[in-house]
């Protein structure tokens, strides 16, 4: 019974690495039954003599498992691992939101321009209701004209500006608008 219990509550965590050691942790931890993510982003690698796509971690140093808080620490078994993100003390949990956030950034194949003028406060909330990052929650942000997304992963302190156009966004209801 405790051990259902236990299962119940996973939550994703931030399982910090060894420098350059994200793809072989996420591996590792797959292999022994965790859940895990590692958002990679493709670039394309200049040598002298050639170019080659690559595919690199979004967040260095860092991959997602989600698990129970017991077991968080288990997973700093798994070679290559250097710790855990913590918060006050204790494990810092990734909200689920965040995370999904993340996804919906990393399936995003396409680069778009703005196509309709809609007027957007800096740091107004906003959701994506159409395109490659349907669902996705912002803060509206305007350089130079052209309409930016900044999604803030909290746990982590980053943020990460998507261009989308703004007919595929709409401002978010406030409770004191409802």
């Amino acid at each position: 019974m405790k051990k259902e219990s236990a299962r119940i509550q996973k939550n994703w965590y931030a399982i910090r690495t060894k420098p350059r050691a994200e793809k072989k942790v996420l591996e590792r931890l797959t292999d022994k039954g965790y859940n895990a993510y590692l958002p990679l982003v493709s670039t394309i690698k200049i040598w002298s003599d050639r170019k080659k796509k690559v595919h690199t971690p979004l967040i260095s140093s860092y991959v997602f498992v989600k698990t129970t808080p017991t077991e968080v620490f288990e997973t700093l078994n798994t070679q290559g691992t250097a710790g855990v993100l913590r918060f006050l003390g204790k494990p810092g949990i990734v909200q689920e939101k965040e995370i999904s956030n993340l996804q919906i950034l990393m399936n995003g194949t396409e680069e778009v321009e703005p196509t309709m003028r809609t007027t957007f406060n800096k740091g107004e909330e906003v959701e994506v209701i159409r395109g490659p990052f349907a669902g996705l929650n912002a803060q509206a942000v305007l350089v130079q004209g052209n309409y930016r997304i900044v999604v803030n992963v909290a746990a982590l302190g980053a943020s990460f500006n998507v261009n989308i156009p703004m007919s595929f966004v709409k401002k978010k209801r406030t409770l004191a608008t409802v």
